[in-house]
């Protein structure tokens, strides 16, 4: 009894663990799913903000927002390009590592761009744009070249499987074509020659030679007579020196 009760126990131990490692889970889940959709949201957000301020302020601080919001941009697009193509082409593992490193480049100049932002001092952040705006340039070129580059390559992929397909189609369409030349009447073969009339005899006498009874019992209408078992033999020639022989009847 106490063996069942250890048993039961456990398995209810057991129970309460996979419900708890579940749950735990789809909170995880869940909380991940939010913390994305609040993450893609406060970045539509920002992206708008950015353009509004490009548009909006004159002078060093819209130039600064153009900065930025060029910079997102292009890093943005390559990590979704490089995420996407990785997964049908392991070769862009190698880009995809490049692209790390430059992230974190870019994610720095980003930061860098939005201190910027509340500089007071006008004309230290004017000094400031013409080296802004070369690092951004040259990352965002980097950027650019990457997800170009993989596109590129997608897209060989692709033009090299397109020709392929058509040529097995034009194949294929030629052999379902093929009726024009199927279709036609061919000209039948040449009868078969007629046996000789020679054989035809042969055969006759062979079956009238045949010494096999008639299936109604009597005998084969051209049954020839049977031939004696032992030949006899031929007549002895006769010699001068020999006596005649005087016939039985003579007294």
């Amino acid at each position: 009894m106490e063996a069942v009760i250890a048993v039961f126990a456990l398995l209810f131990v057991l129970f309460v663990a996979l419900g708890v490692y579940a749950t735990v889970k789809a909170v995880g889940a869940a909380k991940r799913g939010v913390d994305r959709t609040l993450t893609q949201a406060r970045r539509t957000v920002e992206d708008h903000t950015l353009r509004a301020k490009s548009f909006a302020q004159p002078g060093p601080a819209g130039e600064l927002a153009q900065l930025r919001l060029a910079l997102r941009t292009s890093m943005r697009a390559t990590q979704d390009a490089l995420h996407a193509g990785v997964a049908e082409d392991a070769s862009l593992k190698e880009s995809l590592a490049l692209f790390e490193r430059l992230s974190a480049h870019g994610h720095e100049l980003d930061a860098e761009l939005r201190r910027l932002e509340s500089e007071p001092d006008r004309a230290t952040l004017a000094a400031r744009l013409p080296d802004l705006r070369e690092r951004t340039e040259r990352i965002t070129h980097s950027a650019d070249s990457l997800r170009w580059a993989a596109r590129d390559r997608a897209r060989r992929f692709a033009d090299d499987d397109l020709d392929m397909l058509s040529a097995q189609i034009d194949v294929e369409a030629g052999a379902l074509r093929h009726w024009s030349r199927t279709d036609e009447p061919s000209t039948p073969p040449p009868p078969w020659p007629e046996a000789p009339a020679a054989d035809g005899a042969a055969a006759r006498q062979t079956r009238s030679q045949d010494p096999r009874p008639h299936p109604d019992g009597g005998p084969h209408p051209a049954q020839e007579p049977a031939r004696p078992a032992i030949t006899p033999p031929d007549p002895r020639p006769a010699h001068p020196w020999q006596r005649k022989t005087r016939p039985e009847n003579t007294t």
